[in-house]
C-alpha cells in the first residue's frame, strides 16, 4: 500500500473524532514508520488508542516520557505538582543530595521531570502495575533512578524510611462510579487501577497520608495531586497523619495539589 498523504491521514483522524488531527498526523508521520508500519499506527489511534500510546511517548515538563500500552499517560496539569516537588527538591539540596520518591509512578514522568529540575539528587520510584514499571525503568534508570514494584510503601528499600525530602504522588483519585465517565481513550486503555480512586476518590490518599510521617525526613515533604473538591477532605487526613497541611492550586492548568509537610517531632 502506499504511503498516505498527511491530508488522507488527517481526513481519517478527523472522522474518528480528533480533536487536533493535523497535528496527530503530522506526528505519525513523523515517526518515519514505513508504509505497513505506518497504517499501523493510524488504525490504532483511529480506534480510540490515545496518542502517546501509539507514539510511544508523551511530552511532559518538556521532556519526552516514554510510555508503553496501557500504561496511564502522564498529563500536562501534573506538571504542576512536578514543578513544586522540584522546587522543593532544590530547597533541600542546599544542604545535602536530596532524597527523592515518586510514588505511583506511572511512567516515572513526575520523577524524571524533578530530576531535570533540581540537579543531583537520589530518586527512587515506584507502582504496583508491573507495565508501568517497565515503562518508568526506560525513563528513569538512564538519569540513575531506582523503579521499584510493588504496593505504596511496601515496595520502598526499608533504608528510605525517615529520610525522604520529597514524596511526589499522583495516585488514582477518580470516584469509582465516575470511572464510566471518563473519556474512552483513559477508560479504556489505561490501567484500572491507575484511574479508580475508590468510593471518594481518595482511598489511596488516605492509605499514603497514614504512613507518609514515619517516611519522611524532617522538614520532607508529602505532595498529592487531587481536584479542588477533594482537596479540603485530603487537607484533614494529612493533618491526621501529623503533616502541617497546605493547598495548592494553578488556574491556568486547573491543577490543584495539596502538600502535607512532616514538622518538628512532638513530644
Amino acid at each position: 500500500m502506499p504511503t498516505e498523504t498527511e491530508t488522507e491521514i488527517v481526513t481519517r483522524l478527523r472522522a474518528a473524532g480528533c480533536v487536533f488531527a493535523e497535528d496527530e498526523a503530522a506526528l505519525l508521520l513523523e515517526t518515519g514508520a514505513a508504509d505497513g508500519e505506518l497504517e499501523v499506527l493510524v488504525e490504532r489511534r483511529v480506534a480510540g488508542e490515545p496518542l502517546e500510546q501509539v507514539l510511544g511517548w508523551a511530552e511532559f515538563a518538556g521532556l519526552r516520557i516514554r510510555v508503553l500500552p496501557g500504561v496511564f499517560v502522564p498529563r500536562r496539569r501534573t506538571e504542576f505538582l512536578a514543578a513544586e516537588a522540584a522546587r522543593l527538591a532544590t530547597v533541600a539540596g542546599r544542604a545535602r543530595l536530596p532524597v527523592v520518591v515518586d510514588l505511583c509512578c506511572g511512567a516515572g514522568a513526575i520523577g524524571a521531570a524533578i530530576a531535570d529540575a533540581a540537579g543531583p539528587l537520589q530518586l527512587v520510584a515506584a507502582d504496583l502495575d508491573p507495565v508501568a514499571v517497565q515503562a518508568a525503568r526506560l525513563n528513569l534508570e538512564p538519569i540513575g533512578g531506582l523503579v521499584c514494584e510493588g504496593d505504596l510503601y511496601d515496595a520502598l528499600p526499608a533504608v528510605l524510611r525517615g529520610r525522604i525530602d520529597v514524596l511526589a504522588v499522583n495516585a488514582p483519585y477518580v470516584p469509582s462510579d465516575a470511572i464510566a465517565m471518563m473519556p474512552p481513550e483513559a477508560r479504556d486503555h489505561e490501567a484500572r487501577l491507575a484511574l479508580d480512586g475508590g468510593g471518594d476518590g481518595l482511598d489511596v490518599h488516605r492509605r499514603v497520608a497514614a504512613s507518609a510521617r514515619s517516611w519522611l525526613a524532617p522538614g520532607g515533604a508529602l505532595l498529592i495531586e487531587t481536584s479542588v473538591r477533594q482537596a479540603p477532605v485530603a487537607v484533614a487526613f494529612f493533618e491526621a497523619g501529623g503533616l502541617d497541611a497546605r493547598i495548592l492550586h494553578d488556574d491556568d492548568a486547573d491543577a490543584t495539589v495539596v502538600v502535607g509537610v512532616r514538622g518538628a517531632d512532638r513530644a
